[in-house]
């Protein structure tokens, strides 16, 4: 049974090209292509793929927030992120939102149908010029730093943080934001997964400490 692909790619000719190593492949079709994060969300409500290809340079929505978006609306489907951005917050930020690979764009034809396979299989695929690079953070910080934890927080929880922290409650921030009460839950809990908190105190100390609040 052919492998179902959403290819999206802003730039014309990139995804001119990936269609045509796909096409030739024989075993995947191609079921839509998007130019921005939000058509992608729209085509992957609809076709409901196996995996979606997506570029991270995007406009109108970036591709780790379409990346996240799409994990939330449909779990099963895999994410790879093809991108030529070798940026350690990008890559954290990629990986945080639930992309399941991440392989750059100078890959050769094999190199992209064998991290497709890793993540179909249930695998991470991340290029080993990409895990070298973490490696190396790794031991030069041993955590990460300051600027990549905010970097893991999409513009939506920061704004939750920082409401939190300024000692609003749930039906508050909702109330500011336009948002249900239940996705103010999920963006707390997300924002405790993600910085490894464990209270909503501790997440108020967090914002203060990197400045996007300050104590009353």
């Amino acid at each position: 049974m052919p492998i179902t692909v959403v290819i999206v790619e802003d730039l014309d000719i990139v995804r001119e090209g990936i269609k045509a190593l796909l096409d030739a492949n024989g075993e995947f079709i191609i079921v839509g292509e998007a130019s921005d994060g939000i058509e992608a969300l729209r085509i992957v409500e609809k076709h409901a793929p196996d995996i979606v290809l997506m570029d991270l340079t995007l406009p109108v929505m970036e591709g780790a927030e379409a990346i996240r978006e799409i994990k939330r609306r449909r779990e099963t489907t895999k994410v790879l992120a093809l991108t030529a951005h070798k940026k350690d917050s990008l890559i954290y930020k990629t990986l945080s939102a639930g992309a399941d690979g991440y392989l750059l764009k100078n890959a050769s034809r094999d190199i992209l149908f064998q991290a497709m396979q890793t993540v179909l299989a249930g695998r991470r695929y991340i290029s080993p010029e990409i895990s070298d690079l973490l490696i190396d953070d790794f031991l030069r910080h041993g955590r990460r730093d300051e600027a990549s934890m905010l970097d893991l927080l999409s513009d939506r929880e920061k704004q939750v943080l920082k409401l939190v922290a300024e000692g609003h409650g749930n039906k508050a921030v909702a109330e500011k934001l336009c948002i249900s009460h239940k996705t103010v839950e999920k963006h707390k809990a997300n924002l405790k997964r993600k910085l490894g908190t464990a209270s909503t105190a501790e997440l108020v100390t967090f914002a203060i400490e990197h400045g996007l609040t300050v104590p009353a």
